[in-house]
C-alpha cells in the first residue's frame, strides 16, 4: 500500500540538476530542466535554482564531478532547500553519496514522475499499478535508498511503499511485486472483457504529450466533464465515452499523457491503460502547437507509440492551442496577408507529412471543432465500411 500518512510538503523548495554528455547540446539539457522544473511544480514544488555540468559519462560514485558537486553543496548550505533533483536516473549508491555529501534529501526524474503518479492514483487499477512501478524502480536501488525512503517527514520522493516499517529484504520486495502482478492481471482481465463487452463500435482514443489539451478536447467532443488543469498527469485512468455523430456511433477515450525519459517501469505496469490505446481502431494525436519544442514532443509521442506496438494505425494529427501559437509568433507590425500565409505554409507542411491527417484547432477558444468532428466522422464511417459492409445504419 502507498503509505496515505505521508503528505508533499505545501512548495518544497528544489535544485535541479542536468548533466550534458557527449552527443548532446547544452540548449536541449536546459529545455529538460525547464520541464523538470514544471514537473516539480505539478508535485508541489518550486524550483530555486538550475546547475549544469558538462562530463563525457556519468560519475558512477556521485553522477556529477566532485567539483560541481561542491558548488551545489555551498549553494544550498546558508539556503532552505528540500530537495536535490537530477533530471536523469540514478542508482542507489549514487543516491547515498550524494546525500552524504549535500546533506539534502536527492531523487532523480523517475522518483518525482512516480511521486506524481502516486499522488493522481484515484482507482484501484491505478494506485496498484503505481505501486508495482515503485517497488520495480526501488528493488535495484535497496542496498542504497532505504535509508532515503526510511524518511517520514514527507516531501517529494517520500511517497513511498510501505506503512509501519521499511522492508530491507529483497524478496519480500519481489514477493510485493509478483502479488501486484497477479492483481493487476486480474483487473486486466476484468477490463480486457469490459472492452470486449463494447462490440463491434469503432473505438478512437486521444493520444498525445502530457498537459496538450487532451481533456479539454474530449469534454468538447463528448460534452462530458473530465478533469482538465494545466498540470502534467492531471488524467491517469482512461475514461472512454460512447459518442453519437450524425447517427454514427463511436467509442471516444482519453488516456495518460506521454512524457520524455518516462520510467519503463511505468511503461509497463499501465500495460492495461496502455491497451485502450493499442486496441484503438483510430488515434487522434493531439499536439499543443504553441510550444517550443512541439516537434520534439511529436517525436517523443511517436516513439512510445512505437514502442507498445500502435504506430500503425490510423493516425488524426490534432495540433491544439492555435490561439496561443498565433499569440506568440506574430508580431503587431505584421500584416494580414503575410500572417496568412506563414499560417497556409504551417499546415501544407504538415498536411503533406501527415498525408492529409492533420487538422489545426483551438479548443480553449473552440476554433474548428466542428471540423474535428467532421474528420472524425469520416474515418469511423470508413472503418465502419470497410468492417461492416452490410450494416449501413453505421454510416449513413
Amino acid at each position: 500500500m502507498l503509505d496515505k500518512k505521508r503528505k508533499i510538503h505545501h512548495e518544497e523548495r528544489a535544485v535541479l540538476v542536468g548533466l550534458i554528455q557527449k552527443d548532446q547540446r547544452e540548449q536541449e539539457v536546459m529545455e529538460y530542466l525547464e520541464e523538470l522544473a514544471f514537473l516539480a511544480e505539478t508535485a508541489g514544488a518550486v524550483a530555486v535554482k538550475k546547475f549544469i555540468q558538462k562530463l563525457p559519462h556519468p560519475d558512477s560514485r556521485t553522477y556529477i564531478g566532485k567539483g560541481k558537486l561542491e558548488e551545489i553543496k555551498k549553494y544550498i548550505s546558508d539556503r532552505d532547500i528540500n530537495v536535490l533533483i537530477f533530471d536523469d536516473e540514478l542508482n542507489g549508491s549514487q543516491i547515498m553519496n550524494i546525500e552524504k555529501e549535500v546533506g539534502v534529501k536527492t531523487i532523480d526524474r523517475s522518483d518525482l514522475i512516480l511521486d506524481i503518479f502516486a499522488r493522481r492514483a484515484k482507482t484501484a487499477q491505478a494506485k496498484a499499478q503505481v505501486e508495482l512501478a515503485q517497488y520495480q524502480y526501488i528493488l535495484p536501488r535497496l542496498r542504497g535508498m532505504w535509508k532515503h525512503l526510511e524518511r517520514l517527514g514527507g516531501g517529494i520522493g517520500t511517497r513511498g511503499p510501505g506503512e509501519t516499517e521499511i522492508e530491507t529484504d529483497r524478496r519480500i520486495v519481489r514477493d510485493k511485486i509478483s502479488l501486484l502482478r497477479k492483481r493487476l492481471a486480474e483487473i486486466d482481465k476484468q477490463s480486457f472483457t469490459q472492452r470486449k463487452d463494447r462490440g463491434e463500435f469503432i473505438r478512437v482514443s486521444l493520444v498525445g504529450y502530457t498537459n496538450v489539451g487532451k481533456s479539454t478536447i474530449m469534454n468538447l467532443l463528448s460534452k462530458s466533464e473530465v478533469l482538465a488543469e494545466n498540470k502534467l498527469f492531471a488524467t491517469l485512468d482512461t475514461t472512454t465515452r460512447k459518442m453519437v455523430y450524425e447517427n454514427t456511433p463511436f467509442l471516444l477515450s482519453d488516456t495518460v499523457g506521454f512524457i520524455r525519459k518516462l520510467p519503463h517501469h511505468l511503461v509497463e505496469s499501465f500495460k492495461s491503460t496502455l491497451d485502450e490505446v493499442r486496441e484503438a481502431d483510430i488515434l487522434l494525436h493531439v499536439v499543443d502547437i504553441s510550444h517550443l519544442n512541439y516537434e520534439d514532443q511529436i517525436g517523443v509521442v511517436d516513439k512510445t507509440l512505437q514502442d507498445i506496438g500502435a504506430f500503425d494505425k490510423p493516425i488524426i494529427t490534432v495540433f491544439n492551442k492555435m490561439d496561443l501559437y498565433i499569440k506568440h509568433t506574430f508580431d503587431e507590425w505584421l500584416d494580414e496577408s503575410t500572417k496568412e500565409q506563414i499560417l497556409k505554409d504551417l499546415e501544407a507542411r504538415w498536411h503533406n507529412h501527415t498525408n492529409g491527417n492533420a487538422i489545426f484547432i483551438s479548443a480553449l477558444e473552440r476554433t474548428n471543432i466542428d471540423e474535428l468532428r467532421r474528420t472524425i466522422l469520416e474515418k469511423v464511417r470508413e472503418l465502419y465500411r470497410i468492417r461492416y459492409p452490410y450494416k449501413s445504419e453505421f454510416f449513413y
